[in-house]
């Protein structure tokens, strides 16, 4: 026998029951709710990937170890003392990989075709190092996120000023592409 469609048919079939009901009935439809199986910890995990929702922590480290890495290049003119710091710092940040160049002819590693490619996030931190770029690699550049961080060739390698600086101005950057 199916369950009655509206009220007034529910009340008349629990009128003419007589107490012979064999089996439990039904709310709507629906068997009644265990809860004691909503608290288990495999079943809140598997509502929680249902929703979107990163439970537990272990489970956002797991995510994260599996993800690819925001790519972050840095730019200065001779690559001894901004751009390598830039990539010191962001170097042991989990999530991101970091290289760094210089655009002068004589710096320590020059930037390559191949170190633009590889990038996913471009930090200048000049705006003569942009122009230089976009002068050199026009092709390459044109889609690439490029941010110019204005920080003058006033400091020295791991200074703490520049460290952070380049922790302020970088940071939001990185991970809002992440």
């Amino acid at each position: 026998m199916s369950h009655p469609a509206n009220r007034a048919a529910r009340r008349a079939a629990a009128r003419h029951h007589n107490g012979d009901r064999k089996v439990e009935p039904t709310y709507r439809g629906f068997a009644e709710k265990k809860w004691s199986l909503v608290y288990l910890r495999h079943n809140k995990l598997h509502r929680a990937r249902q929703i979107g929702k990163i439970w537990p922590y272990r489970e956002w480290e797991k995510l994260m170890a599996d993800a690819v890495p925001v790519k972050v290049l840095f730019v200065c003119s001779h690559n001894k003392w901004r751009s390598p710091t830039g990539e010191a710092v962001f170097a042991n940040v989990a999530g991101v990989s970091a290289r760094s160049g210089g655009t002068a002819r004589d710096a320590r590693h020059q930037i390559t075709v191949a170190d633009i490619r590889w990038a996913d996030i471009i930090f200048v931190m000049e705006d003569k190092h942009e122009q230089r770029l976009r002068a050199d690699f026009r092709q390459e550049v044109a889609y690439k996120k490029l941010h110019v961080l204005d920080i003058p060739d006033d400091y020295q390698f791991m200074d703490d000023k520049l460290v952070t600086l380049l922790r302020e101005k970088c940071e939001p950057l990185i991970f809002a592409a992440a």
